[in-house]
């Protein structure tokens, strides 16, 4: 069982979230346990102060470090807790990444705000710190629940067809083939013939020229880090001809 926790200013923003849809069905199903914690719970004057000025000046505040701090040590984290940031500076999210993070018995996520966090806290407990784009958020919240629920549904029994995992865009590196349902036909575009086949072999290659295809085209960067076979080397030939 993985256990996820959420170190937030906004603890019911992420808890309402893992009550929906697949995340909610890993909680049911106890694959999966969500906890949050507070850290306006670990301060100690009336205001609950979690942020201050930034020494040297600048625009905007910073959280401190000590609820913050305090809120992380109040969940015992471990030589195995996967302690997870996100910052502009952090390794660029991904399937392998979200592996990575799956294969840990506990995640921390320490979700940010105002102008980010005392970097005293990365130092000192981040095992992790992440980006998932180039793009500003008002907090970490979003961030945390993106990756929480990447690293969700690779928990073993969580989706109904672990077949899915297989055939999800970034499972082998590449961007999944287009995929079709009825009615085969809508608005004038039909669904292709080779689906409809009932050639099984037919419709792999299909797939995988397609896969292919859309990798080249909308992400090269993923298409030439990716290993192809000889057997990909042959679709492309057939795609090019």
């Amino acid at each position: 069982m993985l256990r996820i926790d959420f170190v937030t200013l906004f603890p019911e923003m992420v808890l309402e979230a893992v009550d929906h849809s697949m995340l909610a069905r890993a909680k049911e199903s106890g694959a999966v346990q969500f906890g949050a914690v507070n850290p306006r719970e670990f301060t100690h004057d009336k205001h609950r102060t979690v942020d201050d000025n930034p020494f040297g000046g600048g625009p905007g505040m910073l959280m401190k470090c000590e609820p913050v701090a305090a809120a992380i040590d109040s969940l015992f984290p471990d030589e195995n807790t996967a302690v997870v940031m996100t910052d502009p500076t952090g390794t660029p999210f991904t399937q392998a990444l979200a592996h990575e993070l799956a294969s840990r018995p506990r995640i921390i996520f320490v979700c940010g705000h105002y102008e980010g966090i005392d970097d005293r806290i990365r130092t000192l407990y981040a095992t992790h710190t992440v980006s998932i784009g180039d793009f500003v958020l008002t907090g970490g919240e979003l961030p945390a629940l993106v990756m929480a629920d990447a690293v969700t549904r690779l928990q073993p029994g969580v989706l109904g067809c672990s077949e899915s995992l297989e055939v999800d865009s970034h499972a082998d590196g590449l961007l999944s083939a287009p995929q079709f349902t009825r009615p085969e036909e809508f608005r004038g575009e039909a669904v292709p013939d080779v689906l409809r086949s009932g050639d099984h072999g037919a419709i792999s290659d299909w797939r995988r020229r397609q896969s292919l295809r859309v990798t080249r085209a909308h992400r090269p960067d993923l298409f030439w880090s990716s290993e192809l076979t000889a057997r990909d080397v042959k679709l492309l030939g057939a795609l090019d001809s």
